[in-house]
């Protein structure tokens, strides 16, 4: 049905460039080729073009038509070969096209009807076969034995969930506290990347649970069933789905389940929850958000108990140009690295109306997309107290941006 949906018209404007896509500019044997990467991850991992046609995408803009783009290009390129374009770009799930919104839609169905959530990561940040696996993340711990863990016995890992690369040695700082422990139940509240790609669908539901089998190379992890059960009980007042579409390319849960698996090898079941964003609360402390997250963290806490551990997935802030700063992120890196430590401060302190005040002063300038699994944490376990293992900044000096990221124990 979707190939009767291609675009197919020499009047009508094309549909423009989805705008979730990033085209990324690479060399490869020589050749210089544009790659679309598809944080999505509807269209193909490999999909590239050549360089040349760069010109031509500044008018997939929904602005024109092939017949309109010929006479710009005063008939220097067929109209037929145009249209064969922009047919490749709506094969390819690249333009916001009739087909792509049938394709979108059949992905996600296919997913939420499927009872196991297959690693979305796997082959690009880590091996996707569970012997490749095992050596990956056993040369990433290797040497890590004589970290302390400590005497006290643990509940919650705050830790990034930044690129494995990038992040390398904060986390192997953050997850070898945790080695040594053995939780049948496993929370883990993660930051929800994806969830406003999907217009309303999320509308009033911050809270994003899925019952999937989480699959990992090697390895296959249960959902505590029960859990989920009980939060769907009082899903109107607490803000809980389990319509989890919003799991299918999340990398905030995966990365921190990834992780903790290479230690705790016995079985345990995980709940796995996205956040959704919290803005509202800048405005409305005790508003509609604010009822649903008493709401929530009430029901969530009957089932936190000692063999229970939480893992708490979300960097700190994301400032530079790239993420629409006008300024580039070096010149900014003192005051935000200022504001990341109050805000870690709090969070170990266990302060969650200091640390909201803070958020809320300039509304998350800095954008710290930790803030919202994070704030719930805090309200879930009341006045928590950690212990700050790291903190860092990643400079995209190229792109002239910057992420921030750290970890607390509790």
């Amino acid at each position: 049905m979707g190939d009767n949906l291609i675009f197919n018209s020499l009047k009508k404007r094309i549909p423009e460039l989805r705008r979730e896509i990033q085209i990324i500019p690479l060399r490869d044997n020589g050749r210089s080729l544009l790659y679309f990467h598809d944080s999505m991850g509807y269209m193909p991992s490999n999909f590239a073009l050549d360089a040349s046609i760069e010109p031509l995408l500044n008018f997939i803009s929904g602005s024109y038509s092939v017949e309109q783009i010929t006479k710009l290009l005063n008939h220097k390129l067929n109209p037929n070969a145009l249209l064969g374009f922009a047919q490749l770009l709506d094969e390819n799930l690249a333009i916001n096209s009739a087909n792509f919104m049938y394709q979108q839609g059949e992905i996600n169905k296919n997913f939420e009807n499927n009872n196991v959530r297959k690693p979305a990561l796997a082959g690009q940040l880590y091996p996707e076969r569970a012997e490749e696996f095992n050596l990956f993340f056993k040369d990433i711990f290797k040497n890590s034995e004589g970290i302390v863990t400590g005497k006290k016995r643990h509940r919650a890992l705050y830790a990034p969930h930044i690129d494995l690369s990038v992040g390398l040695s904060q986390y192997k700082e953050a997850f070898t506290t945790i080695r040594n422990l053995k939780p049948k139940r496993v929370i883990v509240l993660g930051t929800a990347h994806y969830a406003g790609y999907f217009g309303d669908f999320y509308e009033n539901t911050p809270f994003i649970g899925s019952n999937k089998i989480f699959e990992l190379p090697g390895c296959k992890l249960n959902p505590d069933n029960e859990v989920l059960k009980h939060l769907l009980l009082s899903a109107e007042q607490n803000g809980f789905t389990i319509n989890d579409r919003a799991h299918r390319m999340e990398h905030s849960i995966e990365l921190h389940l990834l992780l903790a698996r290479h230690f705790w090898q016995h079985d345990f079941k995980i709940v796995p929850i996205l956040v959704g964003g919290f803005d509202e609360l800048f405005y409305m402390p005790g508003g509609e958000l604010g009822s649903k997250i008493n709401h929530f963290t009430t029901e969530l806490r009957k089932w936190i108990d000692d063999d229970t551990f939480l893992l708490i997935s979300g960097d700190l802030s994301h400032v530079g140009r790239k993420f629409g700063d006008d300024k580039p992120a070096a010149s900014m890196r003192e005051w935000v690295s200022e504001l990341d430590s109050k805000f870690m401060q709090y969070a170990a302190q266990g302060d969650v109306n200091q640390l909201l005040a803070l958020i809320t002063e300039k509304y998350d300038q800095t954008r710290i997309c930790g803030f919202p699994p994070l704030y719930l944490f805090l309200n879930l376990l009341q006045n928590p107290k950690g212990k700050i293992i790291n903190y860092h900044w990643w400079d995209e000096s190229e792109q002239e941006s910057a992420v921030s990221f750290g970890s607390i124990l509790y």
